[in-house]
This record gives C-alpha cells, sequence and structure tokens, in this order.
C-alpha cells in the first residue's frame, strides 16, 4: 500500500536541542513542495507551541503552530470533553501556560485532574507525594507522554515516563496518555489531515513510542537512526520497524516505486 501522508517527529528527527539534523529542512521542503499532507506530532512537554516553532524556524525550517500536535492540545480536549477546569500540573512553566491560557487552573489541593508532563528537576519527592495523595483520591490521572527518556543537548536525559510509572506503581491507576504512543494521538493527527491511517507513515527515531505506537494505530512505522537510536534497544525491543532511514532526508525513497509497504 503505497504512503500518502507523513506524520514527523521532532526531536530527535529534525533536530537535538536548538542544532537541525544535517538535510532536515531540505527535506521537509521537498515533503511541501510535493504537496504531501504532513504533520509534526511532537511529545515534548518541555516547550509550548510557540516555543517549538520559534526553536525550529530559528534553525533553519519554516514551520506554523497549527502544524504541531501536542499533548498539550490532547489533553485540553480531553479535559473539556469532561467539563474539568482544576487541576495540578505537573511540567514545565512552557507548558503550564498552555493550559492557563486555554482557562485552566491550578488548584493548590482538590484538583479534578493531575497532569504529568516533563517537569525536569521540579520532579521532588513533595510534589510527587502531593500528586499520589490527589490521584489516590480520586482526580483523573492524565500522562502527557510515558517516554522513559529523550536526547538533549548534552546527552540522554529522563522523560515524565519514569515518573508517571512512579506514580501508576503507588495508586494502583493507570494514567491516560495524551501523547504517543497512545492510539488516539496518532488517529487524531490523522483525521485532523483527512488521511487513512494505514496510508499514513510515522516517522520517529523512538523505536517504541513512534514505531510501534503507529503501527498499533495502523500506520507505517518509520524509524530514523538519529537523534536517540540505538541498534542494541532496537534489536531488544524485538520490533520490526516497516522502514529504516538514515534521516529524515531518506523520506523521498519512502515515495519511491518500489518503496510500497506490505503488513
Amino acid at each position: 500500500m503505497p504512503i500518502q501522508a507523513l506524520l514527523i517527529d521532532i526531536d530527535g528527527v529534525l533536530a537535538i536541542g536548538g542544532e537541525p539534523i544535517p538535510g532536515a529542512a531540505g527535506a521537509i521542503r521537498w515533503i511541501e513542495d510535493q504537496g504531501i499532507p504532513h504533520r509534526f506530532v511532537s511529545n515534548s512537554t518541555q516547550r509550548s507551541r510557540r516555543q517549538i516553532v520559534e526553536r525550529l524556524n530559528h534553525a533553519g525550517f519554516s514551520i506554523q503552530a497549527d502544524q504541531i500536535t501536542t499533548p498539550v492540545v490532547s489533553a485540553l480536549r480531553l479535559l473539556e470533553e469532561k467539563d474539568i477546569s482544576a487541576c495540578r500540573l505537573l511540567m514545565t512553566d512552557a507548558a503550564r501556560s498552555e493550559f492557563l491560557e486555554a482557562g485552566i487552573t491550578e488548584a493548590a489541593d482538590g484538583a479534578e485532574a493531575v497532569i504529568v508532563g516533563d517537569a525536569g528537576s521540579a520532579f521532588t519527592f513533595g510534589v510527587l507525594n502531593d500528586a499520589f495523595r490527589e490521584i489516590n483520591d480520586g482526580a483523573l490521572f492524565i500522562a502527557l507522554e510515558r517516554d522513559r527518556y529523550w536526547m538533549a543537548e548534552d546527552g540522554l536525559t529522563l522523560a515524565a515516563g519514569p515518573f508517571v510509572a512512579a506514580l501508576e506503581y503507588a495508586t494502583g491507576r493507570s494514567a491516560v496518555v495524551t501523547g504517543k504512543p497512545s492510539t488516539e494521538a496518532f488517529l487524531s493527527a490523522c483525521a485532523m489531515m483527512g488521511v487513512e491511517p494505514e496510508k499514513t507513515a510515522m516517522i520517529g527515531d523512538d523505536i517504541r513510542t513512534d514505531v510501534w505506537g503507529a503501527q498499533n494505530a495502523g500506520l507505517v512505522g518509520v524509524l530514523v537512526k538519529t537523534g536517540k537510536y540505538s541498534p542494541a534497544v532496537v534489536e531488544k525491543s524485538g520490533i520490526t520497524p516497516d522502514r529504516i532511514i538514515d534521516s529524515i532526508t531518506g523520506v523521498q525513497s519512502l515515495f519511491s516505486s518500489d518503496a510500497e509497504i506490505r503488513r
């Protein structure tokens, strides 16, 4: 089945920190010139969409905020559906600002929902214990993402996943995940573009979050050998990508005459 649309990860695929992957900006221009439907699907909760766009465009890209889907966008949709406004927000100030701008109030106690993103060094015992108590008392438990780690400028860095897992273990409750690898994260992005999941490829550097998550949602999983890519991790995972390319610059090969994907 030929690929007709793309979902593209950002960290590790387009750039690492503020440095672009060589040739990545040109690859995105090629995708745009070909008129291929595409959307950028990031699990980043360190920065707001506005900050992500500013950083990418400073690195030579030309991307608009409405082309990016993040876990915050999906979480806000979920909160609206459940008519929840008072939340405990465990995340960076940048991500928090998106919730506050959308009308969510930050509750010191008695929160209707506890939302966990990447809070970095703010993940202290006190903060996690307060979250544990409110989840245990019945607050909706939302995880913006479950990544184990990500590639920062200074090397591999813990993401929100380990802290989400700790709270799940302590409370005996599973978090509602709004970012990758949740099926909804991929299907929602496809729906926004009006494309069929089975004809859409997800390009990412994480064998579980990007590739397995996409395959589980019915998409084509394409792994790049940049960012956090590790041959040892791929082999240990037991997950087989539908395609592997050296970097985003190999995106054209996904549309060549012999590139049909058979699942």
